[in-house]
């Protein structure tokens, strides 16, 4: 097979370094060795190795730098271009390192000849224990083969100073000892719940003992056998998924199959190998660019294909390595709560289900396949837990309060009698709810609030009938798309939105056409153009859509079958001005004459309507109103636009506020311009599900929400201890002249009107 230049020039230095570290030489000597080593091979006038020690990195070997510097130069983890490599796990390439906002310069090294910088961190046990980095006097970016042959050569170097007893294992064993102390961790939401159980981890760390090869052609066929092995497991695994028949969860499974088979994740092993590196260096060495590439990856929907592989090559590793056995192999004793970095749905299925009561990970997300898994199987998940292998020791009691967003470890007798209470209180407050589904969501002057769910998947349709919704006024059909391996066929998407009308029955559904591209990438649908800055507002959802009109002639047409002898009701997203939907409709309406030539039952009728999410749109809304059917706000999305704040980015978590009188000023001209037109206004998003946002919206007039199904049961609450003409007044007035807090006035004005609020 042809071997990569990029294998080439690693297999070149550690060849070399292969006699270096076989050597009866102290450390300091190896490393002044390999510094030259790697400069020469890669032709680079400047070769340095950084170690962390007592928890600063000091400059323990150079090539090209003052002599006098190594041991004096150090750095803080986050501190100029080193530190900032090392704590963030993460490569830097730079033409002109000076131009970083990270740079710090220290004058005893003589850096300032070199003007390009390159640095890679040295990873031991998934943290950063050093850096190796290089420098040329010329200011030019070094070329990907001299990355690669860099990130090699680091992996290889974790293991000659761990044998010399150079790296600082306090930073790889944080975890070897923890506080008993009760503590309590926050992360993200991903599947809601409550659940109690001793912590218990998800596998062991596979130890690679040796990084540099004595046979390649051995270590490929060990790989082979390897893979083989895996692909049996997983085959065996999905097949025996017991289960829900035909939800979304299948598809992820089926996603996840095709990765195991992927030709390019096992030929990148391969080239790793020709580098020089074991069957089980090569994988960690994938693995490894992997999780730095996870780290830099903006799109949720593309990192979770990388938590995939992450997943796949963890398997294989322990396969390859001999290092078998995960908690699940060996069986669970007790109610457990799972720790992990990060599940693939295939692994989470080998839990006994019966003992399983939740999951923590420091890592995962909403739209990750792991979770759609989780929600199918009824498990509660908390993500983005941080320090988890520090602060939770195996064994470890622990409550998990998923409403709460927190992990109590080790919790006292007060937090288990708070989580008690609380846990009764919800099942009650459940209990409540359930009970009051079939009474309408009227206010206590008679105004009926249309209260309806979003979904996305199959499984959803069972909230329908638990919460008593009016219907679904939001369905996002591009669930479908984000978790196939290919391009969902007409039938197969016409085969979902029935099942989804019949599972609703004579309540309504809206359909918004797919929503990707942007920060929701398809790995089937090549980019129209490089990699956008602002994905969120950049080629996605309509735009993508008149473009690659195949994309929507085809669900236009599983669409309009699907609803034949039914109202369908079609929304458009991201429109920006009325000609887009103009185009949207005209499309769909030539699907439907396509259909009705050849004799099919057409709909009964087909509603149009459109999102409201790009701000544009409210100042020619008098234009597009009159051929509007509804409209629909999108919260979500028109906030971030509005203040120009990223809703992703935590430190603009406070100018990310709907109550601001900013966004409840421009929600209330739209719903009086669109009641004027005599359009029904909705409001979908996470804004319409909290209840004092919701009250809100009901002061500013609008009539229909739509929210996620948990909300149903506290928003209906709200409305039927409301009096929404006192609220209506209360809030013109509030408006004309916001108070400072908005939010605290809210929620003064509940307290004192007696609103009941969740």
């Amino acid at each position: 097979m042809p071997v990569s230049s990029s294998s080439v020039a690693a297999r070149e230095i550690l060849t070399r370094l292969h006699d270096v570290m076989a050597a009866r030489t102290n450390a300091q000597t190896k490393l002044n060795q390999v510094v030259n080593i790697i400069g020469e091979a890669l032709n680079s006038e400047v070769c340095s190795i950084y170690l962390l020690r007592d928890g600063v990195l000091e400059l323990f070997a150079t090539r090209g730098l003052n002599q006098a510097a190594v041991h004096v130069t150090k750095l803080a983890l986050g501190e100029g271009l080193v530190g900032t490599i090392a704590e963030d796990v993460a490569t830097l390439n730079l033409d002109e390192a000076t131009s970083h906002p990270d740079f710090a310069y220290r004058p005893e090294t003589g850096e300032e000849l070199y003007h390009s910088f390159a640095g890679v961190p040295i990873v031991r046990r998934e943290e950063a224990v050093g850096v190796l980095a290089v420098q040329h006097a010329d200011p030019r970016p070094y070329d990907d083969v001299e990355i690669e042959a860099l990130q090699t050569v680091a992996m290889v170097l974790a293991e000659l100073i761990h044998n010399s007893g150079l790296i600082d294992e306090t930073a790889t064993q944080r975890g070897a000892t923890h506080s008993t102390a009760a503590v309590r961790l926050t992360g993200q939401k991903l599947v809601e719940g409550m659940a109690r159980g001793a912590a218990v981890y998800h596998q062991p760390r596979v130890t690679i003992e040796h990084t540099v090869a004595e046979d390649t052609e051995a270590e490929r066929h060990r790989v082979y056998a390897a893979f083989d092995k895996m692909r049996e497991q997983i085959e065996r695994m999905t097949s025996q998924s017991e289960f829900g028949k035909g939800g979304e969860h299948e598809e992820v499974l089926e996603t996840y199959k095709m990765f195991a088979y992927d030709e390019g994740w096992a030929r990148r092993i391969n080239e790793a190998i020709d580098s020089g590196l074991t069957a089980e260096a090569a994988i960690e060495r994938v693995q490894q660019r992997t999780r730095m590439r996870m780290r830099q990856i903006d799109d949720p929907l593309l990192a979770d294909r990388m938590h995939d592989l992450e997943d796949l090559a963890n398997r294989l590793l322990r396969i390859v390595s001999g290092q078998l056995g995960t908690a699940a192999q060996m069986g669970l004793r007790q109610d457990t709560i799972l720790i992990a970095r990060n599940l693939g749905p295939a692994e989470l299925l080998e839990y006994d289900r019966r003992r399983l009561k939740g999951v923590v990970l420091e890592e995962g997300s909403l739209t990750a396949h792991v979770t759609i898994v989780a929600r199918a199987m009824g498990v509660p998940v908390l993500g983005r837990v941080r320090d988890v292998r520090r602060m939770i020791a195996e064994g470890d009691k622990l409550l998990l309060d998923v409403s709460e967003g927190a992990a109590f470890v080790r919790p006292t007798a007060a937090m288990e009698e708070a989580f008690e209470a609380k846990l009764e209180t919800t099942q009650k407050r459940r209990a409540a709810f359930a009970a009051a589904k079939q009474d309408p969501a009227m206010t206590q002057d008679g105004v009926r609030i249309a209260l309806m769910i979003n979904a996305g998947l199959r499984d959803d349709l069972a909230a329908l009938d638990l919460t008593g919704a009016d219907g679904i006024g939001l369905f996002r059909t591009e669930f479908q798309f984000l978790v196939s391996a290919t391009l969902p066929q007409r039938e197969r998407q016409q085969r979902l939105y029935r099942e989804v009308l019949e599972g609703a029955g004579t309540r309504p559904v809206v359909f918004r056409t797919v929503d990707i591209g942007g920060d929701k990438a398809l790995p089937y649908m090549r980019p129209h153009d490089a990699e956008e800055e602002n994905p969120a507002m950049g080629w996605r959802a309509i735009r993508v859509a008149l473009e690659r009109d195949g994309l929507m002639k085809a669900q236009a047409r599983a669409l309009i079958e699907a609803a034949a002898g039914r109202t369908l009701n079609v929304m458009f997203p991201m429109v920006s001005e009325p000609w887009e939907f103009d185009e949207a409709r005209a499309l769909f309406e030539a699907q439907r004459g396509w259909i009705a030539s050849r004799g099919r039952q057409l709909p009964h009728a087909i509603r149009y309507g459109t999102m409201l999410e790009v701000p544009a749109l409210a100042e020619v809304l008098d234009l597009l109103l009159p051929r509007l059917d509804f409209l629909s706000i999108g919260t979500n999305d028109l906030t971030q636009f509005l203040f120009a704040a990223d809703r992703s980015n935590p430190k603009l978590a406070e100018r990310y506020d709907w109550l601001s009188p900013a966004i409840l000023r421009f929600l209330k001209r739209v719903t009086v311009q669109s009641h004027a037109a005599d359009v029904p206004v909705a409001v979908c998003g996470e804004m319409g599900g909290r209840t004092l946002e919701a009250m809100a919206l009901i002061g500013l007039g609008i009539e229909r929400l739509s929210i996620t199904p948990a909300a149903i049961g506290p928003v209906k609450a709200m409305i039927r201890s409301l009096d929404a003409g006192k609220l209506r007044t209360d809030m013109a007035a509030l408006l004309a002249a916001p108070p400072h807090p908005f939010r605290d006035a809210l929620s003064d004005w509940a307290a004192a009107h007696g609103v009941e609020l969740v």
